[in-house]
């Protein structure tokens, strides 16, 4: 925008002209291939092996089955392949056009040989040419299809790594023509010499190369995709896809059966007399022209000292141009015309390849009046006046004569005959055309000053950044070049050049341009330098104009501020959406760093049902960094929430960048249960940006599967294991806690280091085949990498995941502890499994985790083994996770505290019961390290009645997991017993429906048989319907109970007031304070009710806990924390 505002392009003007779309089109460019030059050995439309077919173009719309390929008497499809016969690549081509016509594709097969083109050629010594007449003579003597079938049968003959050779010719045609004399095809005087040349000349006018070449309806193919196999795929796929263009053409009218199919083709805009792959190259440089200034290149001293964008400016400013119908200039002013097409020729125009470029571009003058030409010199040598002779006889002309005069006299002496003539001292004026005024022009060229050639050199060199003498062509700003010494860049290119630049960007912009009423001198100027700027921009989304009407009652308009550049931003949004939450706020900041034109336009529903919104949002979002008064960086951003609703129950929850994993640090409030009633002043929380996610995909190159149960690690060259992690089978996934710095992946020592080998990598921050995998996290954007893994030579059928490895990996676990305890050292690795009770449960809200620290204490009076707790730390409090490392030294337990990040392509939960419900049996496989067999999950209220080491040592039959079913004794709730009919009812087929409050997996057995993987895929599947999976954590595992067994667990395992009668209440393993759906009774209500020892244990922790606060404030009372390994350094390079 800036450089449209230097340009003097402002107001509604300027944001018409970046709405424009200049982006370079994708369509593929093709060749005319209506050209004597081929040879077609099959016509669909005359040959009568296709009789059969239907002819009508209609047939084009009867409905077929997808991927069926019409059999219709037209010309479509047209596959021409331009070979030299002697390359090793020719059988190959030859045998798949074979395959075409033999399986009667429907396809025209064209042939190009490109051989020997000298005068006279002796096709017994030159095997290309003995191919091409051994062609012409059998289609003399039969048709092409036959000829074809020869050159078949003699490909067939050469061996796999061979070269075609005169005998594997000559000895099938002895075989199939025992009669003819071979001198007759053969020899130098041959009558079978057709189109030998013109193949050649086909071939260099297409400007394709190298050999070989294959055009499908003139499009050549990438050099990538013409190994035969790749070449036959995608061929088949280009003719599906122009047969949905044919299609559109038919029912639109555009073709009829009268019309030849071939000619409707070749006349589509993409179709162009030469394909010049340097022109339509997708990577462009562009010159920066929206510099204005009044310096010129004529003063070179002055000249010199301008920075780049000033000499820009300078040589546009200095800048006389050619055109059709005459000349522009500042000087001589005889052309209205706008031309919206600029070249400038650079070269040495004192050497024959910069004459032959300009003389080119003058040829293609000629046809076309929306070009300019303007010239720059780039001298091979230090500029003289003696070394540049027709310089500055172009540079006098140009100076001094009227427009036609100027172009024919220049026209004459870049011929190259009279280009010598004057090199070797002829007087410039002796080619002079009628009407010049010879004394101005004598004046100019024999001026010794030459400051022009001076500077054009100059900026060739420093600006172009091009070699002495080098040539190139820049297009509206675009530096097409340098062009290399051979290079041919003909009158075809600068049609085609020409032609892109109108359609892509030129046209459009001599539209608006011409709005502005700029005198026509000035607007071609404009047209360039306005091209060069918006097509030198990033490839990004197309701009959409929309026409919105104004309205008074539904809109609000914030004007910009005058004489500034602005941006234009409409927002359309309906006021009660979450979308409208979150652009609201990000709108107000936008309009405090902007100067933006700004309408908010209202696009409400008319009738709604319920209420879309059920929360208040703010966005925390600062325009600036905000300092102190002692310049000092303000304390972080902060969400105000104010006049809320007194009377409400709410919940607060963060919504982060799918990278960051951010946890509560300081609040006293129970933040899932805000009741403002009871609230003194306000409710305060801190929170923190703990770590940054580093994320990536797997696979195994072998197989493209991702490799189950690999582990890599992530530390540094002084800390090589500061976390690790598992992969999943769903797309390869894992997660890296980091934080900002280098890292390097690895994989883990052990069976992953054992079986496999980094193959490559992308998006690290290290070459591709590096042994050492480095990522650096520099910002607080996603990192997503994606990494290739190989088995050893030594290890192809060795699985990650067998039985009976009795190596303990600690898995992703160790990422777990790091932040907490640092990172567990590979020799502090335990060689023993020690008898532990693995006990997994989650909470959040400190009603819930009054619930959890109770039935913590109920599962460790009940038990003689060591306990170990695993917690999710997500949504835990400041105030659970301050207290835990006391109570862990009080009863002497080891805990953990799970933390792991949903991942952002398994469907998101927005609820936060969903969300813990989700993280119940979601990630089972790849939360907990290998080393722990089996994981017993209780949920918080809960209370435990036995030894849990004998659920532990439960034996599952080999099923994963084990879950207690619901009981069905509490007759009266029979109502409420959803699973006994409808879809439940059918699925289960006289199973159990069980409950997910306890359960016991064995996790060896549920890594085998990837059941955490089947699980997150029928989740994804399940999620989509809002309808489904209203008990998330239940209906899943019972879901999919036939893919993934469940063992049933006795029912005294879980006795639940709701479901089981009073009777059984005695056997009662373990008690599970059920929602009642019948009474609705409070769970602190029916804890104290239902069972007696729940307020004893209540009352223990009460205690334990007020001690703990009145020694804390004392300082009398320090941590001992009982989580596994204590005592590891924390990473200190962070």
């Amino acid at each position: 925008m800036e450089g449209l505002h230097r340009l003097g392009i402002d107001g509604i003007s300027l944001q018409n002209v970046l709405k424009l779309n200049v982006q370079p089109s994708t369509a593929d460019y093709a060749v005319d291939i209506r050209n004597s030059a081929i040879v077609w050995v099959n016509n669909l439309e005359l040959d009568g092996r296709y009789n059969s077919w239907p002819s009508n173009v209609q047939e084009l719309l009867r409905p077929t089955f997808p991927g069926v390929i019409r059999q219709i008497r037209k010309n479509f499809h047209n596959f021409v392949i331009i070979v030299d016969p002697e390359q090793e690549s020719t059988s190959e081509l030859i045998n798949l056009a074979e395959m075409f016509l033999s399986n009667h594709i429907p396809i025209r097969v064209g042939l190009v040989f490109v051989v020997d083109d000298s005068e006279e050629v002796d096709g017994f010594q030159d095997a290309g040419v003995a191919l091409l007449r051994a062609f012409n003579y059998v289609a003399d003597e039969e048709d092409n299809y036959q000829a074809f079938q020869i050159v078949a049968s003699i490909y067939n003959k050469v061996l796999t790594g061979e070269r075609l050779t005169v005998k594997h010719v000559t000895s099938v045609l002895e075989q199939k023509y025992p009669y003819v004399e071979l001198s007759s095809i053969l020899a130098i005087d041959s009558a079978y010499d057709q189109k030998r040349k013109k193949g050649k000349e086909y071939f260099l006018q297409t400007g394709l190369s190298p050999l070989p070449v294959v055009l499908f309806n003139g499009i050549p193919f990438p050099k990538d995709q013409l190994e035969p196999d790749e070449l036959e795929t995608a061929t088949m796929h280009k003719i599906i896809e122009t047969t949905s263009f044919f299609q559109k053409a038919v029912y639109l009218g555009e073709l009829t059966n009268e019309q030849d199919v071939v000619d409707h083709v070749m006349s589509q805009p993409n179709v162009v007399p030469r394909i010049n792959l340097r022109i339509l190259e997708a990577e462009r440089h562009y010159l920066d022209l929206t510099t204005l200034n009044n310096f010129f290149v004529d003063d070179y001293k002055r000249f010199s000292t301008l920075d780049s964008n000033a000499k820009s400016a300078a040589v546009v400013n200095s800048m006389n141009y050619l055109s059709k119908k005459g000349m522009s200039s500042k000087e001589i002013y005889d052309d209205a015309f706008v031309r919206p097409v600029t070249f400038w020729i650079v070269g040495d125009f004192d050497k024959p390849t910069g004459r032959q470029l300009l003389y080119n571009a003058m040829k293609h003058l000629k046809s076309s009046n929306n070009v300019r030409i303007g010239m720059l010199n780039n001298p091979s040598e230090d500029p003289s006046a003696e070394t540049t002779p027709i310089a500055r006889a172009i540079w006098a002309a140009l100076q001094t004569q009227n427009s036609n005069n100027a172009k024919n006299f220049i026209t004459k002496i870049i011929k190259e005959e009279n280009a010598m003539l004057i090199e070797a001292g002829s007087d410039p004026l002796e080619f002079a055309v009628g009407g010049m005024d010879t004394d101005l022009f004598r004046e100019a060229f024999e001026s010794p000053k030459v400051d022009f050639i001076l500077s054009h050199a100059l900026y060739c060199w420093d600006i172009l950044k091009m070699n002495k003498g080098d040539r190139a062509i820049i297009s509206n700003g675009r530096i097409i070049g340098p062009l290399q010494q051979s290079e041919v860049f003909n009158q075809d290119d600068f049609h085609l050049l020409e032609n892109l630049v109108i359609k892509t960007s030129a046209q459009k912009i001599k539209s608006h341009i011409k709005l502005l009423g700029v005198e026509e001198d000035h607007a071609s100027d404009l047209v360039m330098r306005v091209d060069s700027l918006l097509s030198a921009q990033p490839k990004g989304e197309g701009r959409t104009e929309y026409q919105i009407p104004e309205e008074k009652s539904s809109a609000i308009k914030l004007r910009p501020t005058e004489g500034m550049i602005y941006f234009d931003v409409v927002a359309v949004v309906d006021p009660v959406t979450k979308a409208a939450q979150r652009v609201a706020p990000l709108l107000l900041v936008l309009k405090q760093i902007l100067n933006m034109n700004l309408r908010v336009f209202m696009n409400c529903q008319s009738k709604l049902s319920e209420m879309p919104l059920k929360s208040f949002f703010r966005y925390v979002l600062e325009p600036e960094i905000a300092f102190t008064s002692k310049s000092v960086i303000a304390s972080g951003p902060i969400a105000k929430f104010l006049d809320m609703p007194q009377s409400p129950l709410f919940t607060l929850n963060l919504n982060t960048p799918e990278s960051w994993m951010v946890e509560s640090v300081r609040t006293p409030y129970d933040l899932d249960n805000i009741y403002l009633e009871e609230v003194d002043s306000v409710v305060a929380a801190e929170f923190e940006l703990e770590y940054l996610l580093l994320e990536g995909h797997c696979f195994d190159v072998s197989t493209g599967q991702p490799p189950r149960g690999l582990q890599f690690t992530l530390g540094t060259s002084r800390d090589p294991v500061v976390v690790d992690t598992i992969v999943m089978a769903n797309l390869g996934y894992f997660q890296l806690k980091a934080n900002p710095g280098a890292w390097i992946l690895r994989l883990r020592k052990g069976r992953s280091e054992d079986i496999y080998n980094i193959y490559s990598h992308e998006g690290t921050d290290s070459e591709p085949g590096a042994s050492d995998v480095v990522i650096v996290l520099h910002d607080l954007k996603s990192k997503i990498i994606k990494v290739k893994v190989q088995k050893k030579t030594d290890k192809i059928n060795e699985d990650l995941l067998s039985e009976g490895t009795g190596e303990n990996e600690a898995g992703f676990w160790d990422s777990i502890t790091w932040g907490l305890t640092g990172g567990q050292k590979q020799d502090d690795i335990k060689t023993e499994k020690e008898d532990v009770l693995n006990i997994f449960s989650l909470a959040s809200g400190h009603l819930y985790e009054r619930f959890l620290r109770i039935m913590m204490l109920s599962v460790l009076k009940n038990t003689q083994t060591p306990v170990k707790f695993w917690f999710l730390k997500n949504y835990l409090s400041p105030t659970f996770k301050n207290f835990i490392p006391y109570m862990a030294q009080k009863y002497n337990f080891q805990y953990e505290l799970v933390q792991y990040k949903w991942p952002r392509w398994l469907h998101q939960q927005s609820e936060k019961q969903r969300i813990i419900w989700g993280y119940k049996i979601l990630f089972l496989d790849v939360l907990f390290p290998l080393a722990v067999d089996k994981i017993l999950f209780v949920d918080a209220d809960q209370i435990v009645r036995t030894d849990l080491k004998e659920l532990r040592d439960f034996n599952l039959d080999g099923a994963p997991y084990g879950y207690t079913p619901f009981c069905d004794s509490r007759r009266e709730m029979d109502g409420y017993r959803f699973w006994r009919s409808g879809y439940w009812a059918s699925h289960l087929a006289g199973r159990k429906y069980h409950i997910s409050a306890l359960y016991v997996v064995d996790l060896k057995k549920f890594r085998k048989i990837a059941a955490g993987d089947r699980l997150r895929g029928q989740y994804q599947g399940l999620s989509q319907d809002p309808n489904s999976l209203s008990n998330l954590d239940q209906d899943l595992p019972n879901n999919m109970i036939h893919q993934v067994p469940i063992k049933s667990l006795p029912q005294e395992w879980l006795w639940c007031e709701t479901w089981c009668d009073e009777a059984s209440k005695k056997k009662a393993k373990t008690i599970d304070l059920c929602n009642n759906p019948m009474t609705k009774e409070p769970k602190l209500q029916a804890a104290v009710r239902i069972v007696p020892e729940w307020q004893d244990y209540d009352q223990e922790i009460k205690k334990l806990y007020t001690h703990i606060m009145e020694e804390t404030s004392n300082g009398s009372l320090t941590q001992s924390d009982k989580r596994t390994d204590p005592g590891h350094e924390s990473h200190e390079e962070l």
